[in-house]
């Protein structure tokens, strides 16, 4: 008998990180990351069909964003199953749909977390085919982000990516994410930063988590407490970053004008968020903000637990 196919839905969330350092690095020269990653309500949205009985392969059809992203050979998502399938030793068909609402190259993860998404499919529709640990292994081959979109629960995020160790007890909290164009591939803001006279940060183990949950959960006005959350929204790829792309610290303004309590540069950029204290006042921002017209402006909140989006 035939088995049947089987499909699987999933969401694939964007990320801030809420300060970046970089803090080494390694004899290939990857760069040593210190960071804390949150989800936010901004997610693709992936169908992932599989059929046991073959022939091997990965069919990829996509709605949104750029044309390149139907090539399978750059596609991230496509880039996922054909890695799960090898890893496993399955000759399957598999049939992937993405629905593209995250902007690319925009420094919140949508192609990592497509990626991610589609290795959590593949491994419910074949649960006894590859342990975590491995598929561990296929995510942080894929991209330095895919590991943590296995789960993406709020994380302290280092080494190249695969040093993961969830956090509990984060809030939620409304932001508003600002994304000028043109998208900023993430190897040249690396290689700009590399070519600047910028020291490495020192490495202050808790430096971003003893405080952060209690500045993020306040509701009422501290300019100390704020000044001090911009602080720890500190982006050492920032400065790099703006260099490429100047609408960052065009958007930074505006998201500062409008009265948000910190703002951060999200990844290697170009995505700039503010934090607000409640949703209205995101909004009112997002209304009131003098964008140009090829600004992706999201207003939504992050995510302090993983679950449906």
């Amino acid at each position: 008998m035939t088995a049947r196919p089987a499909g699987r839905a999933e969401r694939a969330p964007a990320k801030l990180n809420l300060g970046l350092r970089i803090v080494g690095r390694r004899g290939d020269g990857y760069h040593l990351l210190d960071s804390v990653f949150v989800a936010i309500d901004l997610a693709d949205r992936i169908w992932v069909e599989a059929d046991p009985s073959g022939p091997k392969g990965v069919a990829l059809e996509v709605d949104g964003g750029p044309r390149e992203l139907a090539d399978p050979a750059r596609n991230l998502a496509a880039r996922a199953a054909s890695a799960f399938l090898e890893a496993a030793g399955l000759e399957a068909s598999v049939r992937v749909l993405l629905e593209k609402r995250v902007p690319v190259g925009a420094g919140l993860g949508g192609g990592s977390s497509d990626a991610g998404a589609v290795l959590r499919a593949l491994a419910g529709c074949f649960p006894r085919a590859i342990g975590a640990g491995r598929l561990a292994e296929l995510a942080l081959a894929l991209g330095a982000d895919v590991p943590f979109f296995l789960d993406p629960r709020p994380a302290r995020v280092s080494g190249v990516g695969e040093c993961i160790a969830p956090l509990s007890d984060w809030p939620a909290f409304p932001v508003l994410v600002a994304t000028p164009a043109p998208p900023l591939p993430t190897a040249e803001v690396f290689e700009a930063w590399d070519r600047s006279p910028g020291a490495l940060t020192p490495s202050e183990p808790g430096r971003n988590l003893a405080r952060l949950p209690a500045l993020l959960a306040a509701r009422t006005a501290d300019r100390a407490a704020d000044s001090e959350l911009t602080a720890l929204l500190g982006n050492d790829l920032e400065p790099a970053a703006t260099r490429l792309r100047p609408g960052i610290a065009r958007v930074r303004a505006e998201i500062e004008r409008a009265g948000a309590r910190a703002v951060g540069m999200s990844g290697s950029g170009p995505s700039v968020f503010g934090v607000f204290r409640d949703e209205r006042s995101a909004q009112a921002a997002a209304e009131r903000g003098r964008w140009e017209a090829s600004d992706r402006v999201h207003v939504g909140r992050t995510l302090a637990s993983w679950g449906v989006v």
